[in-house]
């Protein structure tokens, strides 16, 4: 892939990112800070500059749109809109206007889009179904002691080395299930502590850890594209999984953190200020980064063997 199809392909991202133009200030703060962090060799410098062209207007989709000519790049670049758009739940009727301008200015093949829309639709429909749309009456706010036979530290780790393994995979709708995974995760830490949680409020829990719904999505993507795990062959998604692994799996990182700090806020009765949930987050992520390495050869083993119904399976149900 050309250095101008990826640029292409993570403008038409970064697009769809804002395609519903609500986007909170957190969000957006996320974005930019995802832009910033992507290590150099990753290509960091070129996102930073695409974010701003983007978020100034000074590039639109006809441009992005003109860099892409083969059929296969074109179909990847409306995968990842499809994911962005998806991050933060159903879409929107802007982000479905946009997705179905998108889709008539790639002149897609309609057969090959319509099957990654029943893809994408899927894993939505499997990720609400998972955890309820609207909890009970919330129970007083206390210390809690975790259920009877429940390891959360096993379960918190189970969850890291799947949505590892998720973000090695070359295809697009693996990486959409990483989200609605981390989502079960929490509502099965919370629920161990007595307390019954819905999407909206573990949704705003995680953004307010500081991990942002659709800039993880969008580094996630970044990584891979720029990474060369993403690609086109014979009108499949193609990827280098095993050699180009190392330092890759992030969301295992992310996810570990993230389990941590919910198994702290629960059980200290949801007292922590937003404040000290992102900087216990902060300090979790070093040591859990740390952690991907030694659980990478695992992370790849899990990787090999994972297919869509699996993955399908594990959103609906458990891990």
């Amino acid at each position: 892939m050309t250095p101008q199809e990826q640029q292409s392909i993570l403008t038409i991202a970064l697009l769809a990112a804002f395609a519903d133009g609500s986007k909170a200030d957190t969000e957006r703060e996320a974005i930019r800070r995802m832009t910033e962090t992507l290590p150099h060799e990753s290509g960091g410098p070129m996102l930073v500059r695409l974010y701003q062209d983007v978020l100034l207007k000074r590039v639109s989709l006809a441009d992005a749109v003109a860099g892409l000519q083969d059929a296969g790049q074109r179909q990847l670049a409306y995968e990842m809109a499809v994911c962005v758009c998806d991050a933060d739940g159903r879409q929107s009727p802007p982000e479905t206007a946009f997705l179905a301008d998108l889709k008539n200015r790639l002149k897609l093949d309609a057969s090959e889009a319509a099957a990654f829309d029943r893809e994408a639709d899927a894993i939505v429909d499997a990720a609400e179904k998972g955890v309820p749309a609207k909890a009970p009456v919330a129970p007083p706010v206390v210390a809690a002691t975790v259920a009877p036979g429940v390891d959360l530290d096993k379960s918190i780790l189970n969850h890291a080395l799947l949505n590892g393994a998720l973000e090695l995979l070359p295809q697009s709708w693996a990486s959409m299930a990483i989200i609605p995974l981390q989502v079960k995760m929490v509502y099965a830490i919370g629920k161990a502590h007595g307390v019954e949680l819905d999407q909206g409020h573990i949704r705003e829990f995680i953004a307010a850890v500081g991990v942002g719904l659709t800039s993880q999505y969008l580094e996630q993507f970044g990584r891979k594209l720029l990474g060369g795990l993403l690609g086109k062959a014979a009108g499949r998604t193609v990827g280098r999984m095993g050699g180009a692994a190392t330092g890759m799996a992030f969301s295992f990182a992310t996810t570990y953190a993230l389990g941590q700090v919910a198994k702290r806020y629960y059980a200290g009765g949801r007292v922590m200020s937003t404040e000290l949930l992102r900087q216990t987050f902060q300090d979790l992520l070093g040591p859990a980064k740390q952690m991907q390495a030694q659980y990478l050869p695992q992370i790849q083993q899990k990787a090999a063997s994972l297919d869509a119904g699996q993955v399908m399976q594990m959103v609906r149900g458990g891990v």
